[in-house]
């Protein structure tokens, strides 16, 4: 009976800290920290995140397994090229003046993307987003979809720091994306090089202004 009382405990203790990890401390940040970039804060969380994981049984092959790559490869290059065509089509429509406008107006800023967002801002976060919590919060999420819908809330809700309901609406359903994509290939390296297209993908067809703040892209 102690036992089973003692798992219950923890599973409800999990579920309290995911709530105000992942949704209190980024809705207090939004508030309090309003026009500060998160960058510093995410790396230093992600330092901790690691550590963490190194001390807590995570398997450290999921930091990389480069052979994953090959076998998601072609599903994440279709999934990539209809977002392609789909967002450039309602940028082209809603707003034409901003199509493709960083690489057209400021090369050597979108060049500074491409080579470091995918390094400080992409890597980091799905450390936290997709490692950390799926790894730390099964015991009250499970393995399946509770889960990725779990790291797909806190993924989007975290995009409230933005400031604009279009950046959590899309990071929701690309942290769908991502996190049903770790379930599958338990591969950081993967999901990795996904959000890193599409994070690319979002700055040069003409989003980026949703999901930059001051320094940092999103």
């Amino acid at each position: 009976m102690s036992i089973a009382v003692d798992v219950r405990t923890r599973k409800v203790w999990l579920a309290v800290e995911y709530v105000v990890l992942f949704f209190g401390v980024a809705g207090a940040y939004a508030v309090v920290l309003r026009g500060v970039s998160p960058l510093p804060f995410l790396l230093v969380v992600a330092l901790g995140v690691t550590a963490y994981l190194y001390r807590s049984g995570f398997d450290r092959r999921s930091f990389g397994r480069l052979g994953a790559l090959a076998g998601e490869a072609r599903s994440m290059i279709a999934a990539w090229s209809a977002a392609a065509v789909g967002l450039a089509i309602v940028v082209a429509v809603w707003q034409p003046a901003a199509l493709f406008e960083l690489p057209r107006e400021d090369p050597l800023t979108w060049l500074l993307i491409l080579v470091f967002y995918p390094l400080v801002s992409v890597y980091p976060q799905e450390l936290l987003y997709r490692a950390f919590l799926f790894h730390r919060y099964a015991p009250v999420f499970g393995d399946g979809p509770r889960m990725v819908a779990a790291s797909a809330a806190a993924f989007g809700f975290v995009h409230i720091l933005f400031g604009s309901w279009i950046s959590v609406l899309l990071s929701g359903i690309a942290g769908c994306l991502f996190a049903a994509r770790f379930r599958r290939t338990r591969s950081l390296l993967v999901v990795s090089v996904e959000h890193a297209l599409y994070g690319i993908l979002v700055f040069t067809v003409g989003l980026g202004q949703f999901f930059y703040h001051g320094a940092t892209a999103g």
